[in-house]
């Protein structure tokens, strides 16, 4: 995992030296950080928030979500992942299905569809439709003011068909026999169309894009999609060229084992969310999550974070709403991805209980109405911020199963400085009993507030994806 220690003289003395003669007036305004650059303590009780512009508000503006930014901060909320905001192709934007936008005759139909974030027309701009420049400063500026963190969703694998490298650089791209630019290989990724690595000038100016919003937006980081499609080498040495300027946080949309030795902070825990998917719909079992559990302890090293999650843009979008795949689990699920080692998500809508699939390609909203997922998020938000027993980051609290002798019994103890976090679920459709063994005196429920007392030799009754979030009092 990668590790930093800067200063501003550092950085200052960095760029001033890595680049051509420039007045002291110049290299202070690249280098001055307007806040505290992020930590590896920061991400030991870091949530992280997935935020759709487009779909957030009716508006589908910066200035809508930035007034919202101090009620995330209720919910622990302290990274925001911001959706690709630069500008949409034009050339073969995708409609839905196989329909591509061009192929619509009716003009007022066509207007509804306003492409995929990901077909990228321009890497130092920004979409219109989202606001301008002193917008997303203001945006990034309020988050800073709460303690929070600003990454960018970054697309380094593909453009759009007309970003301006299409036609000023086609040597950027992958080509087929007859030498035509092509889409992705094996995907239906039709609106874009892909970058060839093996090219060194195409690495540098995808490097010196990223520079520019570190440098003028004073951006914190990058979640980068797909990162596994783009060579290991390429983010290595991308990464560390970002860092010359300020620490930040990397996110990789993968669980490829190379990118964490030194390019990223934290991957996507793809396979986990699969598990729980299959888990609340009675599909696999505890054991099959415990056997997951003790694969990942030996594939990844003891720093690296996995991104826990129950809902994101694509799966929001692709494969169902939260109560469609998990149904009468999801509160159990959603406290799940609290207490496991990692950082939790929330995606756009999720806190507010959405329960629709944000259209895609077209102009959607989400809910405000606060209610019981608002409610459980605050609470979970609140012991992962203050509670160092469900830290998740570098130096994660240690993490022990504890037994049951029930199958469908999940129950592990967090721990860690002196303090203990223990979560027992039901995870199966059918009531059942249990008792943990070894485990006898009081808790507290830290949602409910109420005194839960357990004793080895005494069955607890749970119903049906019953959970209790335990701390003891003595």
């Amino acid at each position: 995992m990668k590790k930093y220690i800067w200063s501003l003289f550092i950085v200052s003395f960095l760029v001033a030296c890595k680049e051509a003669p420039k007045t002291e007036e110049t290299v202070q305004e690249e280098t001055i950080v307007t806040n505290e650059a992020i930590t590896d303590e920061d991400l030991e009780n870091a949530i992280i928030y997935e935020a759709n512009i487009r779909q957030y508000s009716d508006a589908g503006t910066f200035n809508e979500f930035t007034k919202d930014i101090p009620q995330l901060k209720e919910l622990g909320v302290k990274i925001i992942w911001l959706m690709p905001i630069f500008p949409i192709s034009e050339k073969n934007r995708k409609a839905k299905g196989d329909l591509m936008v061009e192929d619509i005759e009716d003009e007022n139909e066509r207007k509804k569809y306003l492409g995929s974030y990901y077909a990228v027309a321009d890497y130092t701009a920004i979409n219109p439709d989202l606001g301008n420049e002193e917008d997303l400063d203001n945006l990034i500026e309020t988050a800073h003011e709460n303690g929070m963190f600003v990454i960018l969703d970054w697309v380094a694998n593909h453009t759009g068909w007309d970003n301006k490298w299409i036609t000023e650089h086609p040597e950027y791209y992958t080509k087929n026999e007859a030498g035509e630019i092509i889409h992705p290989a094996g995907t239906d990724w039709t609106d874009t169309a892909d970058l060839n690595y093996d090219n060194p000038e195409l690495r540098e100016a995808m490097t010196a894009s990223m520079k520019y919003w570190v440098e003028k937006h004073d951006v914190d980081g990058f979640r980068c999609d797909v990162a596994h499609e783009v060579p290991t080498d390429f983010w290595n040495a991308n990464n560390a060229e970002l860092e010359t300027i300020k620490p930040l946080f990397m996110l990789a949309e993968s669980e490829k084992k190379d990118l964490f030795e030194s390019a990223f902070d934290m991957g996507y825990n793809w396979e986990g969310h699969h598990i729980m998917n299959e888990l609340a719909q009675g599909k696999m079992d505890v054991a099959d999550w415990d056997a997951y559990m003790k694969k990942i302890d030996t594939i990844y090293q003891k720093d690296d974070i996995l991104m826990n999650f129950i809902t994101n843009h694509d799966e929001n979008s692709w494969n169902g709403t939260v109560t469609e795949r998990m149904g009468d689990a999801q509160d159990a699920m959603l406290t799940f991805q609290y207490v496991i080692p990692g950082m939790p998500l929330i995606y756009s809508g999720q806190e507010y209980g959405m329960d629709k699939r944000l259209k895609f390609f077209e102009k959607d909203s989400i809910p405000k109405t606060k209610g019981r997922v608002w409610e459980q998020m605050e609470k979970l938000g609140e012991i992962k911020v203050n509670n160092p027993a469900l830290h998740g980051g570098k130096n994660a609290a240690d993490y022990k199963r504890l037994e049951t002798q029930n199958e469908n019994v999940y129950a592990i103890q967090r721990s860690k400085d002196g303090k203990k976090v223990i979560y027992i679920a039901n995870l199966s459709g059918n009531p059942t009993k249990m008792s943990v063994t070894g485990m006898n005196g009081s808790f507290r429920d830290l949602m409910s507030g109420a005194t839960v007392n357990l004793n080895e030799g005494e069955a607890t009754a749970m119903s049906p994806y019953a959970y209790m979030l335990l701390e003891p009092t003595e």
